[in-house]
């Protein structure tokens, strides 16, 4: 009887074989413990790593090119050179050192557009498109897909609700998420999630528990996890069926995980 009770815990607290095969890993910025974050190296790294998707974020030029880059200045990622992305034209934003932070064998990597990346996706691969900015940078992004094809493996998530919103009206045929780390405000919005279409959420890793992946189930949606280095965590959320995790090191991830 104890043996059959072992047994039972044992079931209910590891992780299947079948659910750990099953997660799929998102390059964070790509490969981005060990190139650049967002950067060509840094996203041709993070799939040759085999990585499922990479993730980049998006903001839009002074001149309508979108750009890839995290926060909304140069500064950091750019050796000190502080230009607002959205103020500046690409030409200028293009001449800036976007790698060298990481070593200097990454001297000569720039700032991308999104058309460069998407040329990138490999077959069977996803790229996950944050909308650092507002809805007004959609028209450019869809002129950029238009351009370079590879629309189908393309997905979105921001943390602006009315931007995801409207991204979904844009891309009714691509999954989008909306990211959220609270907790409260994710339970608050999960029913206007579905009815909005979206696909699900994708959360901060640490407000992840098992009432608000069963909250997510029983509506449908999918629960997707960032951002997650660490092995125990990453089973973790595997175990409460979470199949999506983002991460700086999709290789190194996902032999701790798989292996």
């Amino acid at each position: 009887m104890q043996k059959m009770r072992l047994i039972t815990i044992l079931l209910f607290v590891v992780p299947s074989v079948t659910c750990m095969a099953q997660v799929q890993f998102i390059g964070h910025r790509g490969a981005s413990y060990l190139a650049p974050e967002n950067t060509l190296a840094s996203l041709k790294l993070g799939y040759e790593l085999g990585a499922d998707a990479v993730e980049i974020d998006v903001y839009l030029s002074s001149d309508n090119r979108v750009m890839v880059i995290h926060d909304k200045s140069t500064r950091r990622t750019c050796k000190g050179k502080n230009f607002d992305i959205k103020t500046t034209p690409s030409i200028l934003l293009r001449e800036l050192d976007a790698g060298s932070y990481k070593g200097k064998k990454f001297k000569e990597e720039r700032i991308p557009f999104l058309s460069e990346v998407i040329k990138l996706i490999p077959p069977g691969k996803k790229l996950v498109v944050e909308i650092k900015c507002g809805p007004e940078v959609l028209p450019y992004i869809k002129k950029a897909i238009e351009k370079e094809g590879k629309s189908g493996q393309i997905v979105f998530i921001s943390f602006g609700w009315q931007t995801i919103l409207d991204t979904k009206k844009a891309f009714p045929d691509n999954d989008c998420y909306w990211l959220s780390a609270t907790k409260a405000r994710v339970h608050s919005k999960m029913r206007k999630v579905k009815e909005a279409g979206l696909q699900g959420v994708n959360l901060k890793h640490s407000i992840i528990d098992k009432d608000l992946v069963a909250l997510a189930n029983n509506l449908n949606l999918e629960v997707l996890a960032w951002t997650v280095d660490d092995p125990e965590e990453a089973k973790r959320l595997i175990g409460l069926g979470v199949k999506y995790i983002t991460t700086n090191r999709p290789k190194w991830l996902k032999e701790q995980v798989l292996n």
